[in-house]
């Protein structure tokens, strides 16, 4: 694998993310966590949050991204759900990492580098975690936080509430054609699209401070589209989508490339946005806090009573029924395209 055990890996690992404040025995079998040290943590709160997220190289990582980039990356896609509920930091981990025999030492320290500046960024107290070598670069993220009780769930949308989201869309489905497909793209926007797509942003703030408005919740990493479609049906009620948060360039990206903007905008996946419904009751001091706070948040549609569909609403006024369809993983594209060269 490089001239590195498993123990001289973990030490590295250990070295760059310091000796915690709430965990001990970091060299041992079991990582400890004192109720003593955390006690000022829990004292007003009443559940344990517990999130887990793998990420595998060949599904999950594009071409081009670096071992510190990837690092990061498995630690947003648990935040991205975390801040989703509104749970705040601080919060605590355990990795565990599959690497493969050709990562070289330096490989692995940039890994290293990567959990350090997330655990920085998010405010993610990383106790411990376990290697093995693998075929591929695995890495499994487990995370716990903390919650007072009131975390929002998937079901819960009631007819009235409006739809809201943290964020416009395209971005990341349009880097992962310019990274993948060599699509054409230029200035600004192709910037943006592909920094979305090697450093996500996940929604932790806009999460954690309106989370407490929400009648339910979601984070977007598996596409607007069957985000919006999770939320309904587990309501069961309908969704009319009559803005689209179309991120800025998409559309005229989409004819450049002779792509559909709507396909970026609502099946593309990866966006780590939080896509939520509010009751009308609460939405004037959601907006409010959202200013207050300088956050952006996106009213883009409204529920009605149904039975889990969506809708988005044409140019005549007529509703038309979203696909209920969302992201497929960089493996599973890849598949398909041979697939649809071969004709079958």
């Amino acid at each position: 694998m490089t001239k590195l055990n498993e123990r001289e890996i973990i030490d590295l690992f250990v070295s760059k993310f310091g000796k915690g404040k709430v965990a001990e025995s970091e060299k041992d079998d079991v990582v400890i966590l004192s109720l003593k040290r955390i006690k000022k943590i829990v004292a007003a709160s009443t559940d344990l949050i517990l999130k887990c997220d793998m990420l595998v190289e060949s599904t999950d990582v594009p071409p081009g991204m670096l071992p510190w980039q990837i690092a990061r990356k498995s630690i947003v896609s648990c935040i991205s759900d975390l801040s989703a509920k509104g749970i705040k930091p601080p919060y605590i981990s355990l990795i565990s990492i599959g690497i493969p025999k050709k990562y070289s030492k330096t490989e692995i320290v940039d890994l290293a580098k990567g959990f350090q500046l997330a655990s920085k960024e998010f405010k993610v107290r990383i106790a411990g975690g376990d290697t093995n070598k693998s075929n591929e670069l695995i890495i499994d993220c487990n995370i716990v936080g903390i919650s007072d009780g009131n975390v929002p769930k998937r079901k819960g949308a009631m007819p009235g509430d409006v739809v809201i989201c943290s964020g416009e869309f395209g971005y990341s489905s349009s880097g992962l054609k310019i990274l993948i497909g060599n699509a054409k793209a230029r200035g600004e926007f192709r910037r943006k699209a592909i920094l979305s797509v090697i450093k996500p942003r996940p929604q932790q703030k806009f999460g954690t401070s309106l989370a407490k408005y929400f009648s339910s919740s979601i984070d977007s990493s598996d596409g607007l589209a069957i985000s919006l479609y999770e939320l309904a049906k587990q309501s069961k009620v309908n969704f009319v989508i009559d803005i689209i948060p179309s991120a800025n360039g998409v559309k005229d990206f989409a004819e450049d490339n002779y792509l559909k903007a709507k396909d970026l905008i609502f099946y593309g996946g990866e966006e780590y946005e939080i896509v939520a419904t509010i009751p009308q009751l609460y939405l004037k001091k959601a907006e409010a806090l959202a200013r207050k706070s300088k956050l952006k948040l996106h009213v883009i549609g409204k529920v009605e009573y149904g039975n889990g569909k969506v809708f988005t609403i044409n140019e005549d006024g007529r509703y038309s029924i979203l696909d209920d369809r969302g992201y497929a993983h960089f493996g599973d594209r890849a598949k398909k395209e041979e697939e649809e060269r071969c004709g079958s």
